[in-house]
């Protein structure tokens, strides 16, 4: 028999006991003595960490469990499909956020503790895929209720408000100033990272909903406040915050030190086509990162003329002229950042990437002052060494005296943050360039008036996108007159165990909420508890012995070279191939929910535990507790690899 004898490389980090234990505890005394705690085996569902990491609060667990097999789809409907749909009840553009999150889920992710996280990101990618590719559609109701609802603003959160109000059927009506929906998923993030025939797609299949759409409107100028209130029953303010924050040192007012944003919708809108040979990106977050990638693949023109400067093409005063993108050259990028490297707030995977295409990345500094040539123009940044912390939610700079150096540049950009424009709404800012709200996202003071996403603060994408969700629920509960109810301590959306079920043609006695029973009766689902919406469960709950060493399947990435990156605007991303995706979801552990491993029922000594019959199984209703064998042992416990199983009073 042959044998691996190479060391071993990885980290376990999963073992109970550690190397070289060799002392053998039995269970003879838990066994016979346990019937004293007076517990029994209960079904405890709780919220995975990933999903509680999540801001949109997808069913990420529920989800993978589709994918990987263990919860079936509805007759008819492909595991694919069923998956997507499961995916789109939180997060309607699976696909966008699969390439451009940075999946707070990953770095939640129990899995961590064996070897890896699972790689959700790119599960979510492969369905966003898989939807475009066959033309699916989200299901309209067929009850209107007649009340109408304005949202302001076409990005994600307005975008996701409306998805929600239209899918309890209400009638939505989108105002936007823009030529064209996506608001920061489409003038914020450059074209190849979110390809626009993708975002269109998802849009699209928001639009199909009965939405209506009204772009190149503002409210506020073009259609006044009360005019407003007066045609809607609700309204939700998404206006996103898409005015970036100006660098604030001396001789940040010259022409050519332009904001982040009007940097990217510059790009986006095809008028900036080239930009000086050397750029000086003052950042450290996603953003940057963007500008700084774009700034590598537009290069510069050698002998440019003034008219040709860049701050033209952002200032909207005049196009680049395409036949000058020929004679395009690399630009020297830099990128700086209070920071240092190894703490910025960018993804990882994206600063590495900038890095291979010769994006220098220098953290640590903070700018002092621009230094100006006679014409005005910026010639250099002058920075400092620094510190920087954070004291609750300021930020602190220490500058180190007579650091002090000079970075040439052509063009500053700065990406130190975004603002909202309130023309016309003055009455929402509460001083500091943003809305208030209560934990149901609804204005005080103001009934019927929600908000969400950057207007409240500028954070990610799928930030904006939970936000427009939990709004939409406040606003139905306003327009049938409810009050509106306490948001939970974990706000997610849940696995239902009562609609899993009725879907499966499986009936209980409505007479007692469907949370507690006994091994007999159907008044309610045995022995079962849902926590979710109140504790994320951890990995110490879990039995981690249960799972082996499983790399993880990774989407394959293009990464340029300083070289490669000019003029190159082709996706780097690729997506997984459906059998990667299926291996990469059975890599999840099913925290806090039963995936069918069977070591309750083979280690159970009283043969307590069993199968429920096929004929009355479904996802989450594996197993039950026959209570009169049930001794108290808490072995089941012990071995239940997702802590499903707990120890509790039973019936």
């Amino acid at each position: 028999m042959s044998s691996n004898t190479e060391p071993r490389t990885e980290k376990l980090t999963f073992r109970r006991y550690r190397d070289g234990d060799v002392k053998w505890e039995s269970w003879r005394d838990q066994i016979f003595q346990a019937s004293w705690t007076h517990k029994c085996p209960t079904y405890v569902q709780s919220t995975p960490p990933c999903q509680g990491s999540c801001p949109s609060g997808e069913d990420i667990r529920g989800y993978l469990n589709i994918v990987r097999g263990i919860e079936k789809p509805p007759a008819g409907m492909p595991w694919q499909e069923y998956a997507f749909r499961r995916l789109t009840e939180a997060n309607p553009f699976p696909s966008v956020m699969g390439r451009v999150c940075p999946a707070p889920c990953e770095t939640g992710c129990n899995r961590n503790e064996v070897e890896d996280h699972v790689g959700i990101n790119s599960v979510e990618h492969f369905l966003g895929e898989y939807a475009i590719a066959n033309n699916l559609k989200f299901v309209a109701p067929q009850v209107k209720t007649g009340r109408k609802v304005a949202v302001i603003g076409g990005g994600p959160a307005g975008l996701s408000c409306a998805y929600q109000l239209a899918l309890k059927g209400h009638a939505v009506t989108i105002f936007d100033e823009h030529e064209l929906l996506g608001g920061m998923m489409r003038y914020g993030i450059p074209g190849f990272r979110t390809p626009r025939e993708v975002l269109d797609a998802e849009i699209q299949r928001i639009v199909d909903l009965g939405v209506e759409v009204r772009l190149k409107c503002r409210i506020g100028t073009d259609v006044a406040l009360p005019e407003l209130r007066r045609d809607y029953q609700a309204v939700f303010l998404g206006m996103g915050a898409q005015s970036g924050r100006p660098l604030p040192a001396p001789g940040g007012d010259a022409p050519n030190v332009v904001t982040a944003t009007s940097f990217l919708k510059a790009f986006n809108d095809g008028r900036l086509r080239h930009v000086g040979k050397r750029v000086v990106v003052i950042g450290g977050g996603d953003t940057s990162i963007d500008v700084a990638t774009v700034a590598r693949r537009l290069g510069h023109v050698e002998h440019a003329k003034p008219t040709d400067f860049a701050e033209y093409a952002i200032a909207g005063h005049i196009a680049h002229d395409v036949a000058s993108v020929s004679a395009k050259q690399g630009a020297e990028v830099t990128l700086t950042s209070v920071f240092d490297v190894d703490r910025m707030q960018a993804n990882r995977h994206e600063i590495e990437q900038a890095q291979a295409e010769g994006i220098a990345i220098r953290g640590g500094l903070a700018p002092v002052r621009v230094v100006k040539d006679a014409n005005g123009r910026a010639i250099a940044l002058v920075v400092a060494r620094c510190e920087a912390k954070f004291v609750g939610p300021r930020l602190e700079i220490k500058v180190s005296e007579g650091t002090e150096e000079e970075i040439p540049c052509d063009l500053v950009v700065s990406a130190i943050g975004q603002a909202v424009d309130f023309t016309g709404l003055e009455e929402f800012d509460i001083g500091k360039g943003a809305v208030a709200t209560d934990r149901n996202y609804q204005i005080p003071g103001k009934a019927g008036t929600f908000a969400g996403g950057d207007v409240i603060r500028p954070h990610l994408l799928t930030t904006a996108i939970g936000h427009g969700a939990i709004a939409a629920e406040g606003i139905d509960r306003f327009l049938r007159g409810e009050d509106q109810e306490r948001r939970p301590k974990v706000d997610v959306h849940v696995f239902d165990l009562k609609r899993k079920m009725v879907e499966k043609g499986l009936a209980f006695s409505e007479t007692h909420e469907p949370i507690l029973g006994t091994d007999r009766s159907n008044a309610a689902i045995h022995n079962y508890e849902n926590r979710s919406d109140r504790y994320v469960i951890p990995h110490e709950e879990l039995f981690l012995g249960h799972f082996t060493f499983v790399a993880r399947r990774k989407r394959h990435v293009i990464t340029l070279s300083r070289e490669s990156a000019l003029g190159n605007f082709e996706e780097r991303l690729q997506p997984l191939a459906e059998a990667d995706a299926v291996a990469e979801a059975k890599r999840c552990m099913s925290c806090g929910q039963c995936f069918e491993c069977d070591n309750c029922v083979v280690y159970c000594p009283q043969t307590a535990v069993a199968r429920v019959p096929k004929k009355e199984a479904t996802t989450g209703r594996y197993v039950y507790t026959d209570y009169d064998k049930c001794i108290g042992c808490h072995i089941c416990a012990d071995v239940c690899p997702t802590g499903y199983i707990q120890m509790g009073l039973g019936e």
